[in-house]
């Protein structure tokens, strides 16, 4: 037994007839002239099928010409090819994966007289590797689809804000209307929940109305998009705050509060008569808006009473809303937001808060709503931890300039 474990033929013979993988010896012609049996296993042919053939009688014209190229240069250059990745495509059409190596066989004057080589089937890894490649593709064309889907989507949704407001009386010089109307959108995200519109519904009297959507991102900016629809259709059924939002959380209902889905939406909507001074307002489960009297300007709740703020739109079924009054004179205004504003994080465990925005308010009281928006949103950024706001906001007010008739002012709430 000890001679045989010297003997290099049987050492050899051991090794081809019990190696798994492809074994293989060619000559300068790449013609093979020794192959194991995992080799013959492999291309389906006898030793004696395989002896002094090539690559090319085995295997397709576009594996055997890179089998045959790669080993003329081994001969030519004595460099070996270790650990290549090999696509074995079959004369019948099939494709397998080899890992190969290939060496220069050297005689022993040390002369180039052909190649060896071991090739390991790797279609298995391969394949993997392939369909992940392939999925991983079909994944990142997907994510790029989508994300130009939102990036379009965002563009879209910028028009359902005002791109021009409504000037009373109509027909006179926007110039020289008697009310003046501003409103500031800012998307935390791509895509937004926020949404707010300002649309004449007579000829004296204009629509101010703002919404929440609960979330954030694709689903919440759909909802808004239904909720710019809707509003068209409520507005010209409802002139009454109260009914509009009745009317609105009517349609609501059967859409977002399906049995997989529960989604609502804050809304706080508003009728100002711009001959009378006379604005009529109505909150679904919404911040409550700030009304800013001139001489002296002061900065107030709009409503005092929290009873009168609704449920949210798409929470109870046939929600009853309470209508308040309040008269404006020239130079009041009224702000309406979303909650973005406030509910801001700051250093410590707290947040902004409705108290710190009636006290900025009241503050910058003074202002022009053009200089009031950037002021408030500026101090809810300040405090902000990370200097930014992690909600969508979105702010519209309007001023009083002057009525076409003075009357008694009060207010109802």
């Amino acid at each position: 037994m000890a001679d045989k474990l010297q003997d290099t033929g049987f050492l050899l013979k051991s090794l081809m007839e019990n190696m798994t993988d492809n074994i293989y010896f060619k000559d300068r012609q790449s013609r093979f002239i020794m192959v194991n049996q995992a080799f013959c296993r492999w291309t389906g042919f006898s030793t004696d099928e395989v002896l002094g053939k090539t690559d090319f009688d085995l295997f397709a014209e576009v594996h055997a010409r890179q089998a045959y190229d790669d080993e003329q240069r081994i001969i030519a250059t004595g460099e070996p090819i270790i650990g290549l990745e090999e696509k074995e495509t079959w004369a019948d059409g099939r494709i397998t994966w080899v890992s190969s190596t290939k060496m220069p066989l050297k005689n022993e004057a040390g002369e180039i007289v052909g190649t060896f080589g071991v090739s390991r089937d790797i279609t298995d890894r391969k394949e993997a590797e392939l369909r992940a490649g392939y999925f991983a593709d079909q994944v990142r064309r997907i994510k790029e689809e989508m994300e130009e889907d939102v990036r379009m989507a965002a563009e879209l949704q910028k028009t359902f804000f005002p791109r021009s407001y409504p000037f009373f009386p109509e027909g006179g010089n926007p110039a020289q209307s008697r009310v003046e109307f501003l409103h500031h959108y800012h998307a935390s995200g791509v895509v937004s929940g926020d949404f707010c519109t300002v649309r004449r519904v007579s000829e004296n009297e204009v629509g101010i109305f703002l919404c929440d959507v609960m979330g954030h991102g694709v689903r919440a900016a759909l909802v808004t998009a239904l909720v710019c629809a809707l509003v068209e259709e409520a507005g010209a059924l409802e002139r009454d705050p109260s009914g509009f939002l009745g009317h609105m959380n009517q349609l609501l209902m059967p859409v977002l509060r399906e049995e997989d889905m529960f989604l609502y939406a804050t809304a706080c909507y508003m009728v100002y008569d711009t001959a009378t001074g006379l604005l009529r307002y109505a909150n679904a489960g919404h911040p409550v808006p700030l009304l800013f009297h001139a001489g002296p300007r002061t900065a107030q709740w709009l409503m005092c009473d929290a009873d009168a703020r609704g449920p949210a739109l798409a929470v109870v079924e046939g929600a009853e809303y309470r209508t308040c009054e309040t008269r404006l004179g020239p130079g009041d205004s009224v702000m309406m937001y979303t909650d973005g504003l406030y509910e801001v994080a700051g250093a410590g465990d707290g947040e902004f808060g409705e108290e710190r925005l009636l006290e900025a308010a009241s503050r910058h009281a003074a202002m022009p709503l053009a200089e009031l928006f950037p002021a408030l949103i500026n101090e809810a950024r300040h405090f902000s931890r990370k200097g930014e706001f992690d909600d969508d906001i979105c702010l519209v007010g309007f001023t009083c300039r002057t009525l076409a008739g003075e009357g008694e002012r009060g207010h109802v709430a």
